[in-house]
């Protein structure tokens, strides 16, 4: 539950960020009456990330043994492929990302009424489609069966409740130090869910080396005990892991890490930023 609660918080406060600019920056600049386009978006996004969370949590039934495994361990692949670009791309572009949107808006803003409708349906629907993947992904990867979903509820919450505060001006935060943290959590659960996904390759019979066990730690990590089922949900860590699903976890998350750390230490400078409504571009950027 503690990696989908990281999940929904960073990826949720993003979404949420996004909405608090375009929000603000149409307040300031008069146009309040657009600001039911903006919520349709929004909507749009929202139900569209749903649907495609319900899509990859019930299509592969009825499926044989293989095929499902076959079908996670691609997912899986996916997630952590768009996991790591997301995390590289915010360390990148986040300064500009406030002045992109500005843009759109006011280019669309006088236009047809639907203009405004897509930026934020996009704006938003990338985030809200990277989070359900990503969540499905790290869910089968920790073999959560009920309630999977908690941990990103409750982070998608915390998330809302923040950018409730730092558009009233209330709050504070450092959102560079943040997301870099935040980024840096990210790429190890990604590295146990590139790990789960190449264990559901194997099992589909795609990989070889199922049964050539690096480790084997059942016996001091039950997967049933509580230490067990927490570094499950944490790390994704698998008492019994392959060579090949070690190697891929050291391959992934050593370098990744690396030149993740080395983009932001190479960054710019970034102040901490306080969404309110007259400074959401500089929160964003911050």
């Amino acid at each position: 539950m503690t990696a989908n609660f990281l999940i929904g918080l960073r990826e949720g406060l993003e979404a949420t960020l996004v909405v608090v600019l375009l929000m603000a920056y149409l307040v300031k600049t008069g146009r309040r009456s657009l600001l039911p386009r903006l919520w349709a978006g929004v909507g749009i996004a929202v139900a569209v990330s749903i649907a495609f969370g319900a899509l990859l949590t019930f299509g592969p039934q009825g499926l044989t043994f293989a095929a499902q495994e076959a079908i996670g361990g691609g997912l899986s692949i996916v997630a952590v492929a768009l996991v790591t670009w997301m995390v590289f791309w915010m360390a990148r572009t986040a300064r500009s990302l406030g002045g992109e949107l500005k843009s759109q808006v006011d280019k669309l803003a006088d236009g047809a009424a639907w203009g405004l409708v897509v930026v934020a349906a996009l704006a938003v629907g990338r985030e809200g489609l990277e989070t359900a993947l990503f969540l499905w992904a790290a869910a089968q990867a920790a073999g959560e069966s009920s309630q999977p979903l908690l941990g990103a509820l409750l982070g998608l919450a915390v998330a809302a409740g923040l950018g409730y505060l730092l558009h009233r001006g209330v709050l504070k935060v450092n959102l560079s130090r943040f997301f870099t943290w935040t980024g840096v959590g990210l790429i190890v659960i990604a590295g146990g869910v590139l790990a789960y996904g190449i264990h559901d390759l194997q099992e589909a019979g795609i990989l070889p080396g199922l049964h050539n066990l690096a480790f084997d730690v059942s016996a001091a990590i039950p997967p049933s005990s509580w230490y067990g089922t927490l570094l499950k949900g944490t790390l994704n860590l698998s008492p019994a892991t392959t060579w090949l699903e070690a190697g891929a976890w050291l391959l992934y998350v050593i370098p990744v890490l690396y030149f993740y750390i080395r983009a932001n230490r190479s960054a710019p400078a970034k102040s901490s930023g306080n969404a309110v409504a007259g400074n959401a571009a500089t929160s964003k950027a911050a």
